[in-house]
């Protein structure tokens, strides 16, 4: 069972799961490449000069991975409910339990329909931690917003969802915070590569 599950491998379902993986949290991620990042070249995201989308993406799976979140590249939800632990989620291949789950899956908001969360009109109502109706489960990306579909946003609100997951499981506020002194023992051979 993991502490978190995460449905969707855009910049919103990844980033959940590089700061839930990197500050400890078991995170199982559910990615099926069909981000519309690939049809993307960043020139709006803070910190980044130019970069193509799909390298965008590269990147982000790579840091990801370097954190041992498992990632399941290429397995599609199908189904997301409920149970008495947290919340089951289904494939074509396995069911698989969580704690939490993070809906990151763009402008498709079926599994958070099927799941019962609430609705603002036609997104996913959530408060500013990112939380559903349902507790303990997450919606992200542009399944929360009518038309602010942007990279950096969708990433905030992953961070945002995170963030929000530690802070229940440390039992306080918590702030991912990083400082230069630390980089080579939380980031190692990733300081080269990204």
């Amino acid at each position: 069972m993991a502490d978190v599950i995460v449905i969707g491998g855009g910049p919103a379902g990844l980033t959940t799961s590089l700061f839930a993986a990197k500050n400890g949290l078991s995170t199982t991620v559910f990615d099926t490449d069909k981000t519309w990042m690939h049809k993307a070249h960043l020139f709006n995201y803070p910190g980044i000069g130019s970069i193509d989308g799909s390298d965008y993406m590269e990147t982000l799976r790579t840091q990801v991975d370097h954190f041992d979140a498992e990632r399941h590249q290429g397995e599609e939800v199908t189904d997301v409910s409920e149970s008495d632990d947290g919340f089951v989620v289904t494939t074509g291949d396995d069911e698989y339990e969580a704690d939490y789950v993070v809906l990151a899956t763009g402008a498709n908001r079926d599994l958070a329909e099927s799941l019962g969360c609430a609705f603002d009109d036609e997104i996913v109502d959530v408060d500013v931690t990112m939380e559903t109706s349902v507790e303990d489960a997450y919606a992200t990306g542009a399944m929360v917003r009518a038309e602010e579909w942007q990279a950096v946003i969708s990433a905030g609100d992953g961070a945002a969802a995170a963030l929000n997951i530690l802070s229940k499981e440390k039992g306080e506020h918590y702030h991912d915070f990083d400082v230069p002194a630390d980089a080579e023992s939380v980031y190692g051979s990733l300081i080269d590569e990204v």
